[in-house]
């Protein structure tokens, strides 16, 4: 029972002890120096400080907790009318038995017990206490359920972006099996090369994965990689071109973000024989980065090309990771498909 209780105490047990120490030796010099005597200051306060940590304790994680969260509120108002009555009661007895037959000799005159001003006066002071405390521990449990929320939303959000990017990988080789395969079918000499442009990317896509942010360059020699890749299928007729503008030595981002990207230029625009053109622009100013991908795709019945689950991934993951602070912006413009992206390189 009494395990049961302390776990209750969220606040280390050096700060109830603390609190409680201050405060008596506040009302230690508060008393005293109303009639000058210490030592009945002293003595009484002994009586009472005790009193006052049972009740505000029994109300704040008994009564509170049974009663008041389980919106029984008459139960809660006679079980306190109560305790306040006991305390009244306890504290009256215990001061005329041990301290002074005097109970009250802060007031004018010679009180007696039980009358309705020293009834008052005792109860105001114990509920002044139990609010003072209550107010503390509310204050204290705020911040902390503030807190927990945030590594709450924290790893709900980690989780997430860790599972769109695992998506991304079986996506990924999904693809590239699947070109491997038509190589190996047309017996193509290529296809040990794809093998070997594979497990280059495969270092990329399952293990610089992991990291939450990777060098911008890296990710740029991977694009290399693919383009490399996907010529070796195509040959000649892949037309590519990388274009860096503006410093990127120190930039960084999240792995993953541009591949997708790059997938959907060949998949959409290698419908026939044609040349497939892929042009990449990088540009890194004023603390942001600029990202542009252009190809041609063939239309089919008018419509632009629909996006598979890498670039919704890539969408999802643009969100958590950003918010509103990026921007992307598909543009279809006669036989041509441009991406634009924009990341802000400061930390938010």
């Amino acid at each position: 029972m009494f395990k049961k209780f302390f776990s209750e105490f969220r606040i280390p047990v050096r700060y109830h002890l603390l609190f409680w120490l201050l405060y008596f030796i506040f009302n230690f010099f508060r008393f005293a120096t109303i009639n000058n005597d210490y030592w009945y200051s002293l003595k009484s306060n002994l009586i009472e400080f005790p009193l006052n940590i049972v009740i505000t304790y029994f109300t704040i994680y008994y009564l509170i907790p049974k009663y008041i969260l389980k919106k029984k509120y008459w139960q809660f108002f006679l079980l306190f009318v109560l305790s306040l009555a006991l305390f009244y009661l306890s504290r009256t007895g215990l001061n005329y038995i041990l301290v002074t037959e005097n109970i009250w000799p802060e007031a004018q005159g010679n009180q007696e017990p039980f009358t309705v001003i020293h009834v008052v006066e005792l109860v105001i002071g114990a509920i002044y206490v139990i609010a003072l405390v209550s107010a503390i521990k509310l204050t204290y449990d705020w911040v902390n359920e503030k807190k927990r929320n945030e590594d709450l939303q924290r790893v709900q959000l980690e989780t997430e972006l860790n599972f769109l990017k695992s998506q991304i990988q079986p996506h990924f080789f999904f693809n590239t099996l699947n070109n491997l395969y038509a190589l190996v079918i047309k017996q193509s000499p290529n296809a040990p090369n794809v093998v070997m442009k594979l497990s280059e990317i495969m270092q990329y896509v399952l293990y610089e994965v992991k990291e939450p942010k990777i060098s911008l360059m890296k990710s740029i020699n991977y694009l290399y990689s693919y383009l490399e890749l996907e010529k070796l299928r195509y040959g000649e007729r892949v037309k590519s071109e990388i274009s860096i503008d503006g410093n990127i030595d120190e930039v960084e981002i999240p792995p993953l973000l541009f591949l997708p990207f790059l997938e959907n230029c060949f998949k959409h625009g290698t419908q026939h024989d044609e040349d497939i053109k892929v042009l990449i622009d990088f540009v890194v100013k004023d603390n942001f980065l600029y990202f542009t991908v252009t190809n041609n795709y063939v239309k089919s019945d008018g419509k632009t090309p629909k996006h598979g689950i890498g670039i919704e991934n890539v969408k999802r993951r643009l969100q958590l990771l950003y918010g509103s602070a990026y921007r992307l912006k598909t543009i279809a413009k006669g036989n041509e498909y441009v991406v634009n992206l924009k990341l802000p390189l400061y930390e938010d």
